[in-house]
């Protein structure tokens, strides 16, 4: 015989409730989704910045015209470019230094060392050419060491023509400031050393310059 039932009327147990995963409905769901993407493109981003940067060499110490390159002259700097022409421009620290160049153009410490600032410093063949500038005419930053173009306008063409191009990549031997270069014709004085491989251009260069407008451009 059945006994009596337990005192307080206790029934069946309940039902356990089952956790259902978030469906793919849900929007916490894609919003994770698009969090873990965005790091994954953010991280891959950076490291392939970080790929893309090329050691190359920049100067320890100021350097001047007619120094000589040595190793101790140098420091590896890491520098990313935008272009393969802006690291043309410069020398790769992975690669062998030019040997028995010196230095053409001043360069301080702690800039990247240009490729136009090496060269022959030897100036056996060369010959120092004086020409008179309009203060207009040669940019304020041209001094003793700066690598420049020399161009003439204005001999024997029609008005508005292009100028030319007489010299090309000539070493300034000397370059008063304007302060002191200016005589009484108002001109400012740059001496151009010009090397045997453009010795054949110097005569038709100094007849052009005499005859019209020259204009020195500085590179680097």
């Amino acid at each position: 015989m059945a006994g009596p039932a337990p005192a307080g009327g206790v029934g069946a147990p309940a039902a356990a409730t089952r956790a259902s995963a978030p469906g793919w409905r849900d929007p916490r769901l894609w919003v994770g989704v698009v969090l873990v993407a965005g790091c994954v493109l953010l991280g891959a981003r950076v490291v392939g910045g970080a790929d893309r940067t090329v050691q190359v060499w920049a100067t320890a110490v100021d350097l001047g015209a007619g120094d000589t390159l040595a190793p101790d002259d140098l420091v590896a700097r890491r520098v990313r470019f935008a272009e393969e022409a802006e690291l043309a421009r410069y020398l790769r620290a992975d690669e062998p230094l030019p040997a028995d160049l010196g230095v053409l153009r001043p360069v301080g410490a702690g800039e990247l060392l240009p490729r136009a600032a090496l060269g022959d410093t030897s100036t056996a063949g060369v010959v120092e050419v004086p020409l008179s500038v309009a203060p207009g005419a040669v940019p304020a930053s041209v001094v003793q060491g700066s690598v420049v173009d020399v161009y003439v306008a204005g001999v024997g063409t029609e008005p508005g023509a292009p100028a030319r191009l007489v010299l090309d990549d000539v070493v300034v031997v000397d370059a008063p400031a304007v302060s002191e270069g200016f005589g009484s014709t108002g001109e400012r004085q740059v001496v151009l050393a010009v090397g045997e491989d453009q010795a054949d251009q110097l005569a038709r260069a100094l007849g052009a310059a005499a005859g019209g407008a020259v204009t020195i451009t500085r590179q680097g």
